[in-house]
């Protein structure tokens, strides 16, 4: 594998990029022939629009072109909101028609399932040859003992916050506890510097922040058996108590109507003092540090760090964001599209993807554990460990088709939402509760 370095992935992240050549697509083109893929064909690819531009520039450019000279294979990259991904999703499904692979989020595979070609062959493939999936990964990419896509990445969450800010209020590493974070965010929100956080209708951001606070506290959606719904109990009401009265005390109450974009821009902005997040937003201070900067004009990167979500009585959790490349049955492409996931997930070619991400994206399989992209910024360090300390929606059930439906329907989220907008906490997870039991009827 071409060894990366921070010059590289600077180049990659900074303004004007310029592609770097590597060593490892080089090697695949030495021999000067394709290796024998389905080519004269076009593939469609549908994926979010990156929180990482430098990704998307890569795909679109060096990748894009490397496919054609690799492969044969012409490349169609699209790129689009991710919050509007799953209307894609089912208009194409319903039309038998659209891209011949889609990016999935989280356990949103398991929606379409039936709909879904057998990816098995090259999911294995590309598991054994690289140290075998995270649990996470390999569950929301797999039905019985098919596979419905080949996992990709995983994007998780933590809380990037201004270390000098909760300094001034007397916190020199992040609130352990939610008692902690609720006096922090108190005093800080008298400063003008309230905690950001959506409670609104979007994909990542909303179910990565209220899932692992509904856990922390001891609340579950369903049993093990994935089909008793036990949501409305003791440990969930006191979590929505709780919550009322933080989202008063210590957030921008304007999150109600956040998207996953809302609170990067409120942050570095400096109108909030933390958010859950990926890695976009230090790793956007710090492609730019001349436009992002302290109310002392220093550079903002410079005062982030990460920590995770506070732990409660139930525990300290985290929702973990597996992506997975979703072979569409429509597709009369299915052997091409194979022959493309071969070569855009071997070693050489995601290597160049996965340093492009600087520590945003973890690995699906394990060997990108010790990618030498770990080894650049501590501050990005803690990313890479997400995948293996988390819990999937749908717990204690398998995140199966019902527990993707419940967040596609913004269940668990909206139960919270209703809370902090009036309703009494015993009603809003009574509703939440038989909401989802008309999912897992």
């Amino acid at each position: 594998m071409a060894r990366i370095t921070r010059r590289r992935v600077l180049k990659l992240s900074g303004a004007g990029l310029v592609a770097a050549q590597t060593g490892g697509l080089a090697a695949i083109l030495a021999t000067g022939r394709a290796p024998a893929y389905a080519q004269g064909t076009s593939i469609h690819w549908l994926r979010w629009a990156d929180f990482v531009p430098a990704s998307d520039v890569l795909l679109k450019g060096q990748i894009t072109q490397e496919c054609q000279k690799a492969t044969g294979i012409t490349l169609n990259l699209e790129t689009i909101n991710a919050n509007d991904l799953q209307s894609r999703i089912t208009s194409s499904i319903q039309s038998g028609t659209g891209a011949d692979i889609t990016m999935a989020i989280g356990n949103w595979p398991q929606l379409y399932a039936d709909s879904l070609a057998d990816a098995g062959d090259v999911a294995e493939e590309i598991g054994k040859a690289q140290g075998g999936y995270y649990d996470v990964s390999k569950l929301v990419a797999t039905v019985g003992n098919k596979w419905i896509g080949v996992p990709w990445a995983n994007v998780g969450g933590l809380v990037a916050y201004r270390k000098s800010w909760f300094e001034e209020v007397g916190y020199n590493t992040f609130p352990e506890t939610w008692d902690a974070l609720h006096d922090a965010g108190k005093k800080l929100k008298a400063k003008g510097r309230p905690i950001g956080q959506t409670a609104g209708h979007t994909f990542g951001d909303a179910p990565g922040w209220w899932y692992p606070f509904l856990w922390s506290w001891g609340g579950k959606e369903v049993e093990a058996d994935g089909k008793t719904v036990v949501l409305n109990s003791p440990e969930t009401i006191e979590s929505v108590k709780f919550a009322v009265g933080f989202w008063k005390d210590a957030c921008d109450e304007g999150g109600l109507a956040w998207d996953d974009t809302n609170n990067n821009r409120a942050f570095l902005s400096g109108t909030i003092s933390a958010t859950n997040n990926g890695a976009s937003i230090y790793i956007e201070a710090k492609r730019k540090p001349q436009t992002y900067l302290t109310e002392n004009g220093t550079p903002m990167w410079q005062d982030i760090l990460h920590a995770r979500i506070p732990k409660g009585p139930g525990g300290q959790f985290n929702l973990p964001g597996p992506f997975t490349d979703m072979l569409m049955g429509y597709s009369k492409n299915q052997k091409a599209a194979k022959d493309f996931l071969r070569w855009l997930h071997s070693k050489p070619v995601y290597a160049e993807w996965f340093a492009s991400q600087q520590g945003y994206a973890s690995g699906a399989a394990r060997d990108w554990e010790k990618d030498k992209v770990w080894e650049i910024d501590p501050v990005l360090l803690p990313f890479r460990d997400l995948p293996l300390s988390g819990r999937l929606a749908g717990y204690a059930g398998p995140p199966n088709r019902r527990a993707a439906e419940v967040v596609t329907k913004y269940i668990i989220t909206d139960m919270y939402a209703k809370a902090i907008q009036g309703m009494p906490a015993e009603d809003a997870v009574k509703w939440a509760h038989d909401e989802a039991g008309k999912v897992y009827a």
